[in-house]
């Protein structure tokens, strides 16, 4: 028995069992592998077996001696056998590629009788893995795939989408937006884009990060008011690993930490809370944040864009909104201007957004009469640009004619002036109404009216063709089947019709 260990005294040399195990083993891998070394604690190389030696030329070297004591990296540059020696944790599987070839590898840390890494060994276990390992090498190859479009997917989603150009229109209100977006697009300043809903505040945050020295950086946008009141911390500062029950294990980044280099774009700023407004000031302050449910601070380097419909001067003179924090967002604000205020644009307008139309829905591409022209840069558009592409694809939709005119627009002004009666706004435009409507007329009524002078319009067409029907549609400019549509309404206009 042994009187300091308690155990029963071998016959034999454990330790020298032990030894010649270890060499046994070491020499088994030297000739079994395709190659084999070792470094030391500096990262040295100390030993190489004669098949890793046959890479030394494809690597630059012509004899063994060349790299014994050298670092690793200098001899195989992409080698993680530092990272192995430094962490004591080994790699058992990987593929290295480099000048001699790919090959699968595996290194392990070496440690002393009191566990301390004192270097590390690295075997080459397959030559061209790509030829003996195809079904695993076609896997590794198809998630590599996937992982590069997935990432391209995910860098062309945090592109911008609009450059300054994109913002349409020749008015002096249109250009002046143009030449502030322009030179604020050069700074790192905060911009508070201030304007009516639609009017295109959104395109240009894009725009001027597109402008931006930060262009390859991510562009993230967040709509305040659609996220619950309740997730914008987290959706704003990101989660901490376990932060909470229900939390993912890994943690979530949050949008400030997903913007990291570029541009956060933040979307009716007017409808954050107060008890969050507190937490933004600081993150723009100091440019850092702490994830929620983490101690940990870190920095982040982020420009921001901000937007709102609302009147946030009057918001902080009733309390509503942080006057430190506005002063902060609005270094430099800049006044989107409402359609109606830039009716000259209406034209190039219509045009651009026409072609987009065509485009989305495989129809034509339908001009504008000039009468239809008048008439939309009379109205007061309180929806601005989104309600003017609203009229204009419900006429391009519903419409047969290849030139849109102002009757082509008659149910889109109804239904607009009932929308504003519902919301507070104005019923009806100061402007003319176009042909087929009655100004004085009641709502109630409109569909009714425009149901009579359609059938005024047929039966007219009809009598002046004798009831050739082809030649009525032609007359109308509208189809042969949307002729036959209409007269199925009305069948006693058929009756008196040739069945052409």
């Amino acid at each position: 028995m042994d009187s300091t260990s308690g155990l029963p005294q071998l016959p034999f040399d454990v330790d020298g069992v032990l030894r010649l195990a270890a060499q046994s083993m070491f020499d088994t891998f030297a000739r079994s592998t395709e190659g084999m070394l070792v470094v030391d604690r500096a990262h040295r190389i100390v030993w190489m077996s004669e098949g890793y030696q046959r890479l030394l030329p494809a690597l630059g070297f012509a004899d063994v001696r060349e790299i014994i004591g050298r670092r690793i990296v200098e001899v195989v540059p992409n080698s993680l056998m530092p990272q192995v020696v430094d962490s004591g944790q080994a790699i058992l599987v990987d593929l290295l590629s480099n000048k001699a070839g790919t090959f699968l590898v595996s290194r392990l840390p070496l440690r002393n009788p009191q566990g301390e890494v004192v270097g590390a060994v690295g075997l080459v276990l397959l030559d061209h893995p790509e030829t003996t390992m195809q079904p695993l090498m076609g896997k590794f190859a198809a998630l590599q795939n996937e992982l590069c479009e997935a990432r391209q997917q995910l860098a062309a989603q945090r592109r911008p989408k609009h450059t300054i150009a994109s913002f349409i229109g020749s008015s002096p209100a249109a250009m002046e937006v143009k030449r502030q977006a322009r030179r604020v697009a050069q700074t790192d300043a905060s911009v508070l884009l201030l304007g009516e809903t639609g009017t295109g505040k959104e395109l240009l945050a894009h725009a001027i990060h597109a402008a931006s020295r930060r262009a390859h950086k991510p562009l993230v946008s967040v709509n305040i008011a659609a996220v619950p009141d309740s997730l914008l911390e987290a959706e704003f500062f990101g989660v901490a690993p376990g932060a909470y029950t229900g939390a993912e294990r890994k943690g979530r980044d949050g949008k400030f930490k997903i913007a990291d280099g570029g541009t956060l774009f933040l979307d009716e700023i007017g409808d954050m809370p107060l008890a969050l407004q507190s937490k933004l000031l600081r993150v723009l302050q100091e440019q850092e944040l702490e994830p929620l449910g983490s101690n940990q601070v870190v920095q982040v380097d982020v420009r921001v864009i901000a937007a709102t419909s609302r009147d946030l001067a009057a918001m902080v003179a009733a309390g509503q909104f942080r006057a430190d924090l506005y002063y902060r967002l609005s270094v430099v604000p800049i006044h989107v201007p409402p359609l109606r205020e830039r009716a000259q644009d209406i034209e190039v307008l219509v045009d651009a957004i026409g072609e987009d139309i065509a485009r989305r829905s495989g129809l034509p591409h339908k001009l504008l009469s000039p009468g239809a022209l008048r008439w939309l840069a009379e109205q007061p558009w309180p929806g601005n640009i989104r309600e003017l592409r609203n009229a204009l694809e419900q006429a391009t939709l519903m419409s047969d004619e290849a030139e849109l005119s102002e009757a082509c627009f008659a149910a889109f002004s109804a239904s607009a002036a009932t929308c504003r009666l519902q919301t507070g706004g104005p019923a009806s435009s100061p402007s003319v109404p176009p042909a087929g409507c009655v100004g004085d007329a009641s709502l109630r009524a409109l569909p009714e009216l425009i149901d009579r002078v359609e059938r005024e319009a047929i039966a007219k067409a009809l009598s002046a063709t004798a009831g050739n029907r082809v030649a009525a549609a032609r007359l109308l400019q509208i189809s042969r089947a949307s002729l036959y549509q209409r007269l199925a309404r009305w069948p006693e206009l058929a009756q008196d019709s040739f069945a052409v």
